[in-house]
Parts: structure tokens; C-alpha cells; sequence
């Protein structure tokens, strides 16, 4: 028995969500559908350019713990934010989920993290972060009895960003194999996969990583190759488990020569994708720890993140829970 199912690790992040037509992407060179790293001059710069705003607590491995926790899951989380406005709303927002989270904040600078997420009208989400305290992350901020006691320690690719979080991510995947836990990723952006696909293959042939998530985009700029089954064989032999997902057509499972293709639950009016990977991820995984079958993890990861894109926001306004019951899936 483990006393937690899941521990993410990531950027804590407060999410500043706002609407926007295409021609503001490209007026302001933001890559669309993408996560773009910026420095704090053009954070300034693009909030100043924002219409009306949501802020929203977010940061993909804190809405990945916060799903968890809306299933019913026991979830911790580690990630670093600064003594201020947005650092007490990030806090609030994860603790009052029910997740475990006692990373010490950072001072007051750098400030918290935020990203300015613009939406468009086809529910496409751009990203623009400022990552600010989420680099100060490293492997004093591990709390090594946490990682022992969870069943997956989930971390998400964007860490490889800010250097001494990569130690943190190795010191927690030592801890939870000596313990015979298992590490999970999730490869988060296909120019993050750009950047360290050397790193993220190794992580993952050397069993450093046991699970992986990714999206059709991701798995395609892992394996470099414009052949989706190429990409899907690939990485059903570099890793043990992986889940790629497929926006509206699902997702498909792979463990070994085993394969589930799941089907996409239907979603009327798609309005916002953010934390819609994060979802799937966190719905796959309290199955998979919950000891459910690869098809009902798909299924309980499919449905929460159809859910997620339903609403302004990473954090499930819905109850997770309540829907996978009236599912029947719990």
C-alpha cells in the first residue's frame, strides 16, 4: 500500500487566460498552440496587450495532481513559487484540491511564475510563460518519504527547462526505484521534445522513466519521422508504457506488442484545450493505480480531459468523480 497514488513534480504556474483572434498571434509573434518561454520584459509587455482575463492556478503537473485528487486520488505535489499574490493563489488553490504540497517558497524574486494563455476561437490554447521562481525547483526541494510513499512519481518534460530541476526529477526517480515505486513523464511540447530528445530517449531506454504520455505531435518530433506507426513502434519499444493521445480521436495505449485505441468522448462546444493532456494523464493514472485495466485508465483519461476543454481553465470546475460514476467507470 502506498500512502499516495500519484506525486507530480513541475513549474508552478498561475495561469492568466484570455480570448483572442488569430491575427493577435501573428501581430505579436506568439507561436500558435505552442508554449513559449519568455523573459519578464515581455511578460510585461504581453499583459499589457491582454483583453479581460481568468486567473487560474496551473502549471501541468499541478492539474495533472489536481485531477487526481477530483477522481478521488491521493495526490502530492512538488514545485516551487514565490512569497507573493500569485504564489499564495497557486498555494490555496492546489491545497484546497486535497493535494499534499509543502515545497517552501522562494523569497519574493524572482516572482512567481505565470503564463499569459491565449485562446482562439477554435479553442486553441498558446502559451506564453515566464517561469520566474518555478527554476529556483532543485533536489533540496525533494521530500524523500513522499516520493517513497507514492505509486508513481509523475513528472512533466518542461523541468528539463530550468537546470537543477533535471536533479531534482533524478533524485526522485532513484528514490521511488529503490522503493519499487514507478516514474511516469509526460513530453509536454513538441519544441520541448525538440530540445531534449536526446535526454528524453535516454530517460526512457534506460528505465529511468517507466510510463510516458505524449500527444501525436510530441510522439512524431520524439522519433522524428512524419510516419505515425513508425512512431507508435518506436515508442512501444523504448519504454513500457506509453498513452498518446489523439485530440478528438482518443488516444491509443501501448504496453509491449499490446495496443488499446480508445474512443474520445463527445464534446459539443470545445472551448478552451488547456490542461487537457494534463487531464488525460491524471484520469489514466488514478486508474492505473486504482490497479483498472489499460482500456478503462484510457477511458477515465479521455474523460477528464473532455471534460477540461468544456470550461475557461486547467482545473476542472466539474466534478471528476461524479462524471466517471455516471459513466460507469467508478
Amino acid at each position: 500500500m502506498s500512502k499516495f497514488d500519484v506525486l507530480t513534480v513541475g513549474n508552478a504556474i498561475v495561469d492568466i487566460i484570455a480570448r483572442c483572434e488569430d491575427s493577435f498571434l501573428s501581430d505579436n509573434e506568439i507561436i500558435k498552440g505552442a508554449m513559449n518561454l519568455i523573459d519578464a520584459d515581455r511578460a510585461e509587455l504581453l499583459y499589457g496587450k491582454m483583453g479581460p482575463a481568468v486567473e487560474a492556478s496551473g502549471g501541468s503537473a499541478g492539474n495533472t495532481a489536481a485531477g487526481i485528487a477530483g477522481l478521488g486520488g491521493k495526490a502530492a505535489y512538488f514545485g516551487k513559487v514565490a512569497e507573493d499574490q500569485l504564489g499564495t493563489i497557486f498555494q490555496h488553490d492546489i491545497r484546497a484540491q486535497g493535494v499534499h504540497y509543502a515545497t517552501k517558497p522562494q523569497g519574493s524574486n524572482p516572482p512567481t511564475a505565470r503564463s499569459m494563455i491565449f485562446v482562439t476561437p477554435d479553442g486553441e490554447r498558446s502559451m506564453n510563460t515566464y517561469l520566474g521562481a518555478c527554476v529556483e525547483l532543485g533536489p533540496e526541494d525533494v521530500e524523500p518519504q513522499v516520493v517513497a510513499d507514492s505509486a508513481v512519481t509523475y513528472f512533466e518534460g518542461y523541468l528539463w527547462d530550468p537546470p537543477r530541476a533535471k536533479e531534482a526529477i533524478l533524485d526522485c526517480a532513484r528514490i521511488a526505484h529503490e522503493n519499487g515505486r514507478e516514474v511516469s513523464m509526460t513530453l509536454s511540447d513538441p519544441f520541448c521534445v525538440g530540445r531534449y530528445r536526446a535526454e528524453f530517449l535516454d530517460l526512457m531506454r534506460s528505465g529511468t522513466v517507466d510510463i510516458v504520455f505524449a500527444n501525436k505531435q510530441e510522439a512524431l518530433s520524439l522519433c522524428e519521422t512524419d510516419d505515425f506507426e513508425l512512431a507508435l513502434t518506436s515508442i512501444a519499444k523504448d519504454c513500457k508504457l506509453a498513452a498518446v493521445t489523439l485530440s478528438e480521436e482518443g488516444a491509443i495505449i501501448l504496453r509491449s506488442d499490446e495496443r488499446v485505441k480508445i474512443d474520445a468522448y463527445p464534446v459539443p462546444d470545445v472551448v478552451d484545450t488547456t490542461g487537457a493532456g494534463d487531464l488525460f494523464a491524471a484520469g489514466f493514472l488514478y486508474g492505473y493505480t486504482q490497479g483498472r485495466s489499460l482500456a478503462d485508465c484510457g477511458k477515465l483519461g479521455c474523460l477528464s480531459a473532455a471534460i477540461v476543454i468544456q470550461q475557461i481553465g486547467p482545473r476542472p470546475m466539474e466534478s471528476l468523480k461524479d462524471a466517471a460514476v455516471r459513466e460507469g467507470l467508478l
